[in-house]
């Protein structure tokens, strides 16, 4: 940890290095882990006749997820040259290692996916999503900012087109499940729901990771720079959002999707609110004109890209005033999230014990989620403390490694 001193004699111009350790994307990369599970456990809409969104679902809804994935672009960028992107072999050895990762991190989410369990898992979606970000490690900045614009803006468009035609097939190319070894049996159906149809749409969700590629691909040590994130964020986030609500509720948006939906399972006006999963986008191009949660339109991406932003922006900050206090402030939330992958599959684990069973006498959902929740932080602080890497990330960072051609030349790729 930087000292006081380290850090006073730190405080510059705008334009010069802070040199403290990046334990703020840990930190966020925590919070993201703690907001899904609370997607996961907590009810996101009221059990009454309306169906009123929850703190839960109006917070972490969509926003998660969606860190999650901005965080996994920044990481990239990290381990592949930060504000310099390799090139030449030691980029190919970084495209290597990434892919044994992505290889790692997928055979994971095909596992978990036989479990039976009420939630929908992301690491099949997770591990595409790094093999698709592949061509794009050795761009620069301004290049990455172009592609992750153009894909925010033309990525909905096509999958509106493209849906209801994969829809339309016999059988439906959608699993309506998590994905799992099974499914590698009927690729066409796999890769269109984990593309197009599925939960997490890995096409329109490449935007996150070109996103977190050029957040990490900016110098985050830099004074100005979490600012930029945190403010930047925030208004881009607000301006989506809000150009999102009036098309729907003042510009005649939601009456006309309610035209052309035959019977909700949901009031459309809470749908939009908390997660438009399950409801079919079609049949009005109204649908691109959403912000809501788990939409994956050019006005959602851009909102949930904005509040990844801002966050981390946020917690660089924070860990900036750890240094100054010379006190861990983010040690619980950076711990877990040091072990996202390992701690993930645990809590799906034990959600997937209690599938279609009553709690244990005494437990409630908020219980559950509390006692998830605090262990979680106390295994990570615990391992981070000790300076452990968790099982799964072990793996993951072994593979990474042989695909990087050693451990020497991983550890002159991260300098």
């Amino acid at each position: 940890m930087t000292s006081r001193n380290a850090a006073a004699s730190a405080r510059t111009s705008a334009g010069r290095s802070i040199p403290v350790r990046l334990h703020g994307i840990d930190a966020a990369r925590g919070l993201a882990l703690l907001g899904m599970m609370a997607t996961h456990l907590l009810p996101t809409f009221e059990s009454n006749a309306n169906l009123m969104p929850t703190w839960v679902g109006l917070v972490f809804s969509g926003r998660a997820a969606a860190l999650f994935a901005v965080l996994a672009g920044v990481g990239l960028a990290l381990s592949t040259g930060k504000h310099k992107p390799l090139a030449g072999p030691e980029l190919s050895g970084a495209r290597r290692g990434v892919a044994l990762r992505a290889l790692v991190i997928s055979a994971v989410g095909l596992t978990l996916g036989g479990l039976e369990v009420n939630l929908a898992i992301i690491l099949v979606h997770y591990g595409v999503l790094f093999l698709c970000v592949l061509p794009f490690l050795g761009l620069r900045p301004k290049v990455l900012c172009a592609w992750a614009a153009g894909w925010i803006l033309v990525s909905p468009v096509l999958a509106y087109l493209l849906r209801p035609w994969l829809l339309a097939a016999n059988p439906p190319l959608k699993l309506g499940h998590n994905p799992s070894w099974e499914d590698l049996s009927t690729p066409g159906r796999l890769l269109a729901d984990v593309f197009f149809t599925g939960y997490y749409p890995v096409f329109q969700w490449l935007s996150y990771l070109l996103v977190g590629l050029v957040v990490g691909r900016l110098m985050l040590n830099k004074a100005l720079v979490p600012w930029m994130l945190l403010v930047g964020g925030t208004i881009v986030a607000v301006v989506a959002k809000a150009l999102g609500t009036a098309a729907m509720e003042d510009w005649g948006g939601r009456a006309a999707l309610e035209k052309v939906l035959n019977s909700p399972g949901y009031p459309l006006g809470s749908v939009l609110q908390v997660n438009l999963t399950g409801i079919p986008q079609e049949g009005s191009w109204w649908w691109l004109a959403s912000a809501a949660p788990h939409s994956a339109t050019t006005l959602d991406l851009l909102h949930t890209s904005a509040v990844a932003a801002a966050v981390i922006g946020a917690f660089l900050l924070l860990g900036r005033v750890a240094d100054w206090v010379a006190l861990d402030l983010l040690l619980p939330l950076r711990g877990a999230g040091a072990m996202t992958l390992t701690l993930y599959s645990v809590h799906v684990w034990v959600v997937s014990a209690f599938y279609l069973k009553p709690l244990p006498a005494g437990w409630t959902e908020d219980a559950m989620y509390f006692a998830q929740a605090a262990s979680a932080v106390i295994v990570g602080m615990v391992f981070v403390l000790l300076k452990w890497r968790g099982p799964l990330e072990w793996v993951g960072h072994a593979a990474n490694q042989a695909g990087r051609g050693g451990a020497k030349a991983g550890a002159k790729a991260i300098r």
